[in-house]
């Protein structure tokens, strides 16, 4: 049994939950676990969306707006990080003397509900690893749960509550919430410089990466990754590791490219456990499928199933989604924010041998622009032409004096636009027969590619 937290007494204490934003990405599986474990709950949101559909279809009471009223009879108040203080239903809760709780806080509260909790970390690759092992498990009958951070097509939702003691839980180290989480198993994908306006230098960042390992009884971790193989020396878990290199224990070999993807066969101790044809683009995923097929054979299931599962894997929600083909060019949208990232997703379209690759992004926060401005224009250049947005500032105020023109000055053929609008009539009066659109960012860059598809 796991050790419990003072948040945890809370929820084996009341049955009645309120949830702020619920329709979030972060909130909606959260809600679904609590439904199928009994608890009644009701919940709140500013727009409509699929997610509020399927919340309503379980029976689970929907508020649409904010409103002091909406907590009623509420044991306990769920928000999530993008809901401020001066939230009316938060200030009520405040003044009835009703218990409230951050999302981050409620999912460690339920990973120790459970006893095989798989908590996927690393600065890329969360979503489509987690999503990927989701899959695995789900269709070879393992009733998994799942948090994840996209939503996966085969459950027409980001998140799942299965029968058995299995919680696949997307963990993000951002301000490091990911710390709040109790994983049995620790999965490690890589790391790279990013939320340093929190952590501020890398020793920071690695060490946090360190300290969420340590929480788990095993990781499998990329052998390939330096700063990875970094955080992990000394570390008394036992690890598990996944890469391309002779002295990982789970190796990619005999990668070449395939029609949608990259093919190849998956070796452990030395010898063929499966091969594999992905349907999702870029090397990067070569190493997302070798993490999820690594923890998938540690869970007992077999070759072909994991073969079948992944093969199947399409992709999670904005990661390389495909929209269609709208006047002869090739519509896709990519959650990639950072210029690893960025750089991955071009790499992998100009895999697919397109005319002309067109990048539509959409930067995301001053602050992370700001520091790796360079790095942002390097990673651009991979694509044939650009087209930029204003930056998307999110919590952050620009003090930085910083704007897309900056990165546009340091690339060849770069259009900068100032609203979605404008976004949408240079790509229809840009793009032609042969080329691939990619609208990139961390924030709503994919209302371009949705206004786009609404279009035709």
């Amino acid at each position: 049994m796991k050790e419990q937290r003072s948040t945890d007494k809370l929820l084996t204490n009341i049955k009645r939950v309120h949830m702020i934003g619920i329709g979030g990405s972060g909130m909606c599986p959260l809600a679904e676990i609590l439904h199928n474990k009994g608890y009644v709950l009701s919940g709140s949101d500013n727009n409509e969306g699929d997610t509020l559909s399927r919340i309503r279809s379980l029976g689970i009471k929907v508020f649409l707006g904010h409103s002091a009223e909406n907590i009623q009879d509420a044991e306990l108040v769920v928000y999530s990080a993008a809901i401020s203080p001066d939230n009316p239903e938060r200030v009520a809760a405040q003044e009835k003397g009703i218990p409230t709780m951050e999302r981050s806080l409620l999912l460690g509260a339920l990973t120790r509900c459970y006893d095989n909790v798989i908590g996927v970390c690393g600065t890329h690759g969360k979503t489509t690893t987690s999503s990927m092992i989701t899959q695995i498990l789900y269709l070879n009958k393992m009733e998994p749960s799942a948090v994840i951070g996209g939503k996966l097509p085969i459950i027409g939702s980001n998140g799942l509550s299965g029968k058995s003691d299995i919680l696949v839980c997307e963990s993000c180290e951002f301000v490091n919430t990911f710390l709040e989480l109790s994983p049995d198993i620790s999965v490690l994908l890589n790391i790279d410089n990013d939320h340093l306006d929190y952590f501020k230098t890398m020793d920071n960042l690695i060490n946090s990466f360190k300290n969420f390992v340590s929480l788990s009884k095993l990781c499998f971790y990329n052998g390939d990754d330096e700063l990875v193989c970094s955080a992990l020396n000394n570390l008394d878990v036992k690890k598990i590791s996944f890469g391309m290199s002779d002295s990982n224990d789970y190796r990619a070999v005999n990668v070449r490219p395939s029609k949608f993807g990259f093919a190849f066969d998956v070796l452990k101790n030395n010898e063929v456990l499966v091969a594999l044809d992905l349907k999702v683009p870029g090397l990067h995923n070569v190493m997302n499928a070798l993490a999820s097929v690594a923890v998938s054979d540690y869970l007992g299931v077999v070759s072909n199933g994991i073969k079948f599962a992944i093969e199947e894997f399409k992709g999670a929600g904005r990661r390389f989604e495909f929209y269609g083909e709208f006047n002869g060019f090739v519509l896709a949208d990519d959650y990639a924010h950072h210029p690893t990232e960025i750089a991955a997703t071009l790499r992998a379209a100009h895999d697919l041998k397109y005319k002309r690759v067109i990048a539509v992004f959409q930067p995301f926060t001053f602050s992370r622009t700001a520091l790796l401005k360079d790095d942002f224009i390097k990673a651009l250049s991979l694509a044939d032409k650009v087209i930029l947005t204003p930056i998307m500032g999110s919590r952050e105020v620009n003090t930085y004096g910083i704007s897309s023109k900056d990165i546009a000055e340091g690339l060849t053929d770069c259009i900068c636009t100032s609203d979605f609008d404008e976004t949408v009539d240079l790509i229809l009066s840009t793009a032609t027969s042969g080329d691939i659109v990619i609208t990139m960012g961390g924030g709503d860059i994919y209302k371009v590619a949705k206004k786009i598809a609404e279009k035709f």
